[in-house]
């Protein structure tokens, strides 16, 4: 991989971030590209951006190497350097640039949504390795996934990851032999210029509720909505839940870039206008959940996937994700036999997983981690058990969606019989002082709770205090193998693993 200092000036110009250069030789070859001061920079261009950047870490990567640096304003007037009116969008067109373009070799499908991107991405990709076994890419919350082989599967640190190492992968995946890549993209990937300049080939809105309101994430809800819709924008085919809420906003953000005939609109209620397909639940198990997909428009029709689903994980509010991924696989012409046999053995680590005790209830493990999926997890299960007391254990992350707090003491005193807070990726607050926030909006009358910090001895004591017919929930780490602490991501054995060691302990086997 390899970038010419000349193109990178005309790619500059390009866009309008270019400002002002200081080029010793334009037709220099670079052939390495960070922003990270502690990587080899050796021959290469290095970017200075971010809120928290420092002019040491340019000293160190000059030293290390670096032949030229992009940044806003000048911080060494000495090397050679192209000044630019956003660092972050450099990066993204220049990444894309130094790897080859490698989105054009790839047919990508990405969802946003505040709750279930993940869900539907893992669905989208289990149905897809049907009829493409090793050759689709996967880049969710939870795993990014590259090529065929373990070693090209890793856990991933960001939903959406920074614009280079989004294209250093998707070279990789492209590589690999990878032919189509789902992704989910944030909110923080358009507002960070993660996703800057990248076009989809289908995009899909889920659905938005308050959240990721904060200092370090969006000043307002209206910043978090327009930030989300961008994805629609970008995309040459869209697939909307018409259920969503800021409906008319979302759908004429589809309109700005796509007709009408390309947009696809989905959902419960079939009394809205301009519906296309109309989901309907038919019955959920322990194991799995059962629905059909009408066509209600002739676009519709002419997709060919409406009928009957199996879903391969419990909840209603899933149904709603693999709907969409219907939708989606259906757009690429996939075959319904293998849409079916997709969904049906569909798994997503950390959601809806389930261990039936022999006398300490059913212990649910699920990501849920705001007030929208809390409530569409919670109420769920309230629906199908209304004789059982649930019980839910959930903490809050520290430095970001403080909205969070109030939406789990809301939905905890609207659906639980009682509750442990306790530690989920504290960051630099103090762990005690999120669990004082959440309870002391909880009322006591409805719901007991308790702080118990260590999340092990939290899971630990609601399970062995379990009883027959309990419904208890691990909500929001699920498959999640670090606890964010201090700037360090310090090693948990999951939720998952946690409870069943805690079973093996109380119950044997």
């Amino acid at each position: 991989m390899s970038l010419k200092i000349n193109q990178a000036i005309k790619i500059l110009k390009q866009h309008d971030l270019l400002v002002s250069s200081k080029v010793t030789d334009p037709d220099k070859v670079l052939t390495n590209i960070s922003y990270n001061s502690q990587e080899d920079q050796t021959n290469g261009i290095f970017f200075c951006k971010g809120i928290n950047f420092k002019p040491d870490y340019l000293k160190q990567a000059l030293t290390s190497g670096a032949a030229i640096y992009v940044a806003e304003q000048q911080f060494d007037d000495q090397a050679d350097h192209l000044i630019v009116t956003d660092a972050s969008k450099a990066l993204a067109v220049l990444s894309a640039e130094y790897f080859d373009h490698p989105e054009k070799d790839l047919f990508i499908i990405a969802f946003t949504g505040t709750k279930g991107k993940t869900t539907t991405a893992y669905f989208i990709y289990d149905i897809l390795k049907e009829v493409y076994p090793k050759k689709v890419a996967l880049f969710s919350t939870i795993d990014r996934i590259v090529g065929p082989k373990p070693a090209d599967e890793f856990k991933s640190d960001l939903t959406t990851p920074e614009s280079l190492d989004l294209f250093r992968d998707m070279r990789r995946s492209v590589d690999n032999g990878m032919t189509h890549l789902v992704m989910e993209v944030s909110s923080q990937a358009y507002k960070k210029n993660r996703v800057y300049n990248l076009t989809f080939d289908i995009g899909g809105f889920l659905n938005i509720t308050p959240d990721h309101i904060g200092k370090n994430e969006h000043p307002t809800y209206a910043d978090y909505l327009y930030c989300k819709k961008q994805l629609l924008v970008n995309s040459k085919v869209n697939i909307i839940n018409r259920d969503t809420n800021d409906f008319e906003t979302v759908y004429d953000a589809a309109l700005q870039t796509s007709s009408a005939d390309d947009i696809y609109l989905f959902g419960r209620d079939q009394s809205k206008d301009h519906l296309d397909f109309l989901l309907t639940s038919k019955e959920a198990t322990l194991k799995d959940s059962l629905f059909t997909i009408s066509a209600v428009s002739e676009k519709a029709e002419q997709l060919k996937v409406a009928g009957d689903y199996k879903l391969g994980l419990v909840g209603d509010f899933n149904e709603v994700n693999a709907t969409a991924a219907v939708l989606a696989t259906g757009l690429i012409k996939m075959p319904v036999k293998n849409i079916y046999d997709g969904l049906k053995g569909a798994h997503v680590p950390g959601r809806m997983e389930h261990i039936v005790s022999k006398d300490h209830g059913t212990i649910f493990i699920d990501y849920a981690h705001n007030y929208a999926s809390m409530k569409a997890l919670l109420g769920f299960l309230r629906k199908e058990y209304p004789e059982s007391k649930i019980k839910v254990v959930v903490g809050s992350p520290g430095d970001k969606g403080i909205s969070r707090r109030a939406g789990f003491s809301q939905v905890l005193t609207e659906l639980a019989d009682s509750a442990i807070l306790t530690t989920d990726d504290p960051g630099f607050e103090d762990p005690a002082d999120i669990c004082r926030q959440i309870d002391e909006k909880i009322d006591h009358d409805k719901v007991s709770t308790k702080i118990v910090l260590d999340r092990q001895e939290a899971i630990k004591e609601m399970i062995t205090n379990g009883q027959p017919g309990d419904i208890i929930v691990l909500a929001a780490k699920g498959d999640d193998p670090y606890q964010k602490t201090k700037g360090i991501d310090v090693p948990y054995p999951t939720d998952p693993v946690v409870a069943k060691s805690v079973l093996r302990d109380i119950e044997g086997e």
